[in-house]
């Protein structure tokens, strides 16, 4: 008798242990089912403006953007005025430079935006469009660069000021390029010419 009640005793925690595992099958599941997709281009994704306005990049749509991560007080920093260039040289023929101002890096950034755009203005002439400070790695980076670092090789991701993420007409992101490939590289220039190309 003592048997039959070991055999039904131990029936009834494995039956209880199935229930449990399928009901937390089940909530993983569902919980899946309502993670939202990964964006799948550029034009997805908002900005704020370093003036502090919408910065929606669907109103860049068509065009190749070059998406860089700067810095005030670097040794990169005068690559702003590479960046300028590359801007007034390829604008006419569909290149928007983005520089998205981070202090991630060192704290090698201005506290506040107003600092930020005025040492761009005064020291570079920057014309083309700056985003707000904003946190470009790690879980709190701003969603345009956690799906920049998931849709390329985490060689790709941000390890410095500087780094250069080159997205194409299709907002599909091409390539990145770390800190040390200058504005004026040929590696750059060439990549970018052939995103121009749609090709």
């Amino acid at each position: 008798m003592r048997f039959w009640f070991y055999i039904l005793g131990f029936a009834t925690l494995f039956a209880g242990a199935g229930m449990l595992f399928s009901a937390t099958s089940g909530r993983s599941v569902a919980k899946e089912a309502n993670i939202a997709p990964r964006p799948a281009t550029a034009w997805e994704f908002r900005l704020t403006s370093i003036d502090g306005k919408p910065m929606p990049l669907d109103e860049y749509r068509g065009r190749v953007l070059l998406v860089v991560n700067t810095a005030s007080f670097c040794g990169f920093t005068p690559q702003y005025e590479g960046l300028q260039k590359l801007h007034e040289t390829f604008g006419p023929q569909g290149l928007t430079v983005i520089g998205v101002p981070s202090g991630d890096f060192r704290e090698q950034e201005h506290a506040e935006n107003a600092e930020i755009k005025e040492f761009c203005e005064s020291k570079f002439g920057i014309t083309f469009p700056m985003a707000e400070k904003s946190v470009v790695t790690g879980a709190n980076a701003i969603p345009l660069y956690q799906w920049a670092r998931a849709s390329l090789p985490a060689q790709n991701a941000p390890k410095w000021n500087f780094h250069k993420f080159l997205i194409g007409r299709d907002g599909k992101l091409i390539a990145g390029f770390p800190s040390k490939v200058t504005p004026d590289s040929p590696e750059l220039t060439k990549a970018i010419e052939k995103a121009l190309r749609g090709s």
